[in-house]
């Protein structure tokens, strides 16, 4: 019998600290640990790094002549088949820095499309996934060197893919257009989805959070659904929508939305806008926060400025601390959160809270009704029961004796 095993692809990572925000060394270390679990997510290793201290990145190569010399020293004592850059480049920075190389270079933009491109699963992420690609390749079909050509196997070939000499401005273009067209249909059918549950009344939880802080655990905790979860970046990609029934009857709606990361490509952040902005239309967000990083107030800010981009800032937030079977008796604060919660997705510890939390919050939003129902209109208790809260319910001989809470649109 023989074995096959897959080569991993040897990468070493490149970086350079300008002192500019969010540019520190000291930041800068921080990101290149979450670039090496880009790297293993997309099935390479790191064997090493090399980060340079300069005023701003080199306009032609991104790092300095001697620091060139020194990638090139640390690739030989590697082994390394390709150099990753923690920053996007220009399309002149990656040809001049792969010519210096002599080897395959990629930015940390080109890992997240290719990681996005592995995991994409239903129809609509494929087209977004190949949306974003292309608006990315596109600017660097003109001088590009062989980073172009895509059909040699290994991280940054997934998705789409181009022949060198075969796709050029024109065709591409097309095919941005035909990808276009075909995610504006598939949003017409999430508007008619959307409308169709605001109709309902049944109340609607987005979950949102940093990638990796157990959002699709939670979502299968709460739901019973069967989403992928494992710990890796950008493990689940598709936005999925479960219902949850509370031990009073009650449904809710919880949908999970795709990780946010610290430099999420824009490319990404456009394709993904429809899918994204499903958080526009929940009653309330559910930020999930992984209470075992080491510094998850950084988590939290990304979260809160890429909401921030989306328009998504008028929503009660509860915050979520997960994963505390692992983190223990640590304290953070969220000062935008209306109420915070301490859970565990996978033990199930906390959960019972975070859904009476929930009911407490979307209770502000309702109104209280106290009636008694004619026994002839004995359907709207199941009514009650599936878009709001009964508190209380007895039969008496004038009909039933209802206490409930419910949304305001159904006041009458």
């Amino acid at each position: 019998m023989f074995e096959n095993k897959t080569e991993e692809e040897r990468v070493l990572m490149v970086a350079v600290a300008d002192g500019t925000p969010g540019s520190s060394f000291e930041e800068v270390k921080k990101s290149l640990a979450e670039l090496s679990e880009l790297v293993k997510t997309a099935g390479g290793v790191t064997v090493g790094e090399v980060i340079q201290n300069r005023e701003a990145r080199h306009p032609g190569t991104y790092i300095g002549k001697g620091k060139i010399e020194e990638v090139r020293e640390e690739i030989a004592r590697t082994e390394a088949d390709a150099v990753v850059t923690d920053d996007e480049l220009s399309p002149a920075q990656m040809k001049n820095l792969e010519d210096a190389l002599g080897i395959k270079v990629m930015d940390r933009t080109m890992l997240i499309l290719d990681i996005f491109a592995k995991h994409a699963s239903t129809r609509e992420g494929s087209v977004q996934v190949e949306l974003a690609q292309l608006k990315y390749r596109s600017t660097r079909l003109i001088g590009a060197g062989s980073a172009m050509s895509r059909l040699g196997g290994g991280i940054g070939t997934r998705g789409p893919g181009e022949k060198k000499l075969e796709t050029d401005r024109r065709v591409i273009r097309g095919r941005i257009a035909q990808l276009n067209r075909e995610l504006k249909e598939m949003q017409k059918n999430r508007d008619v989805q959307r409308q169709g549950r605001i109709r309902s009344g049944i109340p609607v939880i987005s979950i949102v959070g940093y990638t990796n802080a157990g959002k699709s655990t939670l979502l299968n905790r709460l739901t019973g659904a069967e989403v992928l979860s494992a710990d890796m970046l950008f493990a689940t990609l598709d936005p999925t929508t479960r219902v949850c029934e509370t031990e009073d009857g009650q449904e809710m709606l919880f949908t999970d939305t795709v990780g946010f990361i610290r430099k999420l490509p824009h490319h990404l952040v456009d394709a993904f806008r429809s899918t994204l902005e499903e958080a526009r239309y929940a009653d309330i967000i559910l930020h999930v926060v992984d209470a075992s990083a080491e510094e998850p107030e950084t988590a939290m800010a990304v979260v809160y400025e890429t909401l921030a981009g989306l328009g998504i800032e008028d929503k009660p937030i509860i915050t979520v601390y997960n994963k505390i079977d692992l983190a223990g008796d640590v304290i953070i604060k969220d000062l935008k959160a209306e109420k915070t919660v301490r859970i565990s997705a996978k033990t199930g510890e906390g959960v019972s809270t975070l859904l009476q939390t929930i009911g407490e919050v979307l209770r502000e939003g309702k109104y209280y009704l106290e009636t008694v129902i004619p026994y002839d209109d004995a359907g709207r208790v199941a009514e009650i029961r599936r878009v709001g809260e009964l508190l209380f319910e007895e039969y008496t001989p004038e009909g039933i004796a209802v206490k409930a809470y419910l949304p305001k649109e159904y006041k009458r």
